[in-house]
């Protein structure tokens, strides 16, 4: 079939994008659905950092490939041997498909599927097929998903079903910002109830987590950022205390507020100077979890004997340690309760030729969740 889609043909234009358009939209092939694999419409999709950063080249990609890896859509069509969801079923995508056979997939960790991982690497779905094409090459799909497009075909695993009473706006946040945000807290970083976090960066994730840690029961939630607007919102959403990453004694004003500094730190700045902070205000005992992605070649000094002296916890967290099949229903569930108001994290909608400008707005940090609404019978 025919679609439109969003391809990038090159990493590390430069910003403005309005004027650059790293990201070009094209008239596309899209072939049917295999063995193990779906056809979905794309209900919406978010911009997220993640997508940023690709397009910067800051986490380098073979190219050409349609970029988007958060969404929510409705199955179309089914190819043979699925079982998971039948056309109709609305759905929320994971950007770590799930293979259910690999040694962490047995292990109860599908969210570092070995099996997903190798298929990133090759633009593949996590059957190995390369389902989009254009005048005949083939154009890489990005974690499966591919989502800056009409429709998708993904793989069974890619996809979790959900209750088609959640408008797709907000159900596409799940598929990243609410599962990696809120995961990092419950499943990572394992809050409990009454103790104290702080959130370091602000975007869809990072609120996300102030979300999460008002589920988990967090005594005092501290946010940092060096946005003055993020941190009021922060506020809104449960934020007990805020600070300003741009005053030159951030971590020492936080340290001094809690009295030593705060049990569960979440880094999600994407800026690797923030790890230093996170490690500063992680009091004694404390465990500092990191669901970032900064720049491939950076890197930060461990301050390895403070580290051992004050027994603290470093953790990296991939998509919030979420096992998706598990976890979506259960935030989902959440939010239909009052008690996850991710719909307060969009910041309106646009459609493909937007995305340019989208992005300008994202890097700026002048947007938290962009959505992409490709087809008027999603719009809110």
């Amino acid at each position: 079939m025919k679609m439109k889609a969003a391809i990038l043909f090159e990493q590390g234009l430069p910003a403005p994008y309005a004027q650059s358009k790293p990201l070009r939209v094209e008239e596309v092939d899209l072939a049917p659905p295999g063995p193990g694999e779906l056809l979905i419409k794309t209900g919406a999709a978010g911009l997220c950092h993640s997508d940023l950063s690709m397009i910067q080249g800051v986490l380098p990609k073979a190219t050409p490939m349609v970029p988007g890896h958060e969404a929510a859509g409705v199955v179309v069509e089914v190819g043979e041997g699925v079982t998971a969801a039948k056309p109709g079923d609305h759905i929320v995508m994971s950007f770590i498909p799930a293979c259910g056979s690999c040694e962490y997939c047995a292990q109860g960790r599908p969210n570092i599927c070995q099996t997903a991982w190798d298929r990133r690497t090759t633009g593949a779905l996590l059957t190995g097929e390369h389902r989009i094409s254009l005048n005949g090459d083939k154009i890489d799909h990005t974690n499966g998903v591919s989502c800056y497009a009409e429709y998708m075909v993904a793989a069974e695993g890619s996809v979790v079903v959900i209750d088609p009473e959640v408008p797709m706006v907000d159900a596409a946040l799940f598929g990243c910002a609410v599962a990696t945000g809120v995961g990092a807290i419950i499943n990572t970083a394992k809050v409990r109830a009454g103790a104290s976090v702080a959130v370091i960066g602000l975007g869809g994730v990072g609120l996300s987590a102030v979300l999460g840690a008002q589920v988990a029961g967090a005594g005092r939630v501290i946010t940092i950022d060096v946005d003055d607007a993020k941190l009021g919102l922060s506020r809104q959403l449960g934020a007990t205390d805020t600070f300003n990453a741009k005053d030159p004694d951030c971590a020492q004003q936080v340290v001094e507020a809690t009295k030593g500094g705060v049990e569960y730190v979440i880094e999600i700045a994407g800026v690797i100077q923030a790890m230093q902070t996170a490690f500063d205000i992680t009091r004694r005992g404390g465990t500092l979890v990191s669901a970032s992605l900064s720049n491939v070649e950076h890197r930060w000094e461990l301050p390895q004997a403070q580290m051992v002296l004050q027994e603290k916890s470093i953790l990296g967290s991939m998509m919030g340690g979420c096992v998706f099949t598990r976890d979506i229903p259960r935030y989902i569930n959440l939010y239909q309760q009052g008690k996850l108001p991710v719909d307060r994290l969009r910041s309106g909608e646009i459609g493909l030729d937007q995305l340019n400008e989208g992005f300008d707005k994202l890097a700026s940090g002048a947007a938290v969740r962009q959505m992409l609404v490709m087809h008027d019978e999603f719009r809110p």
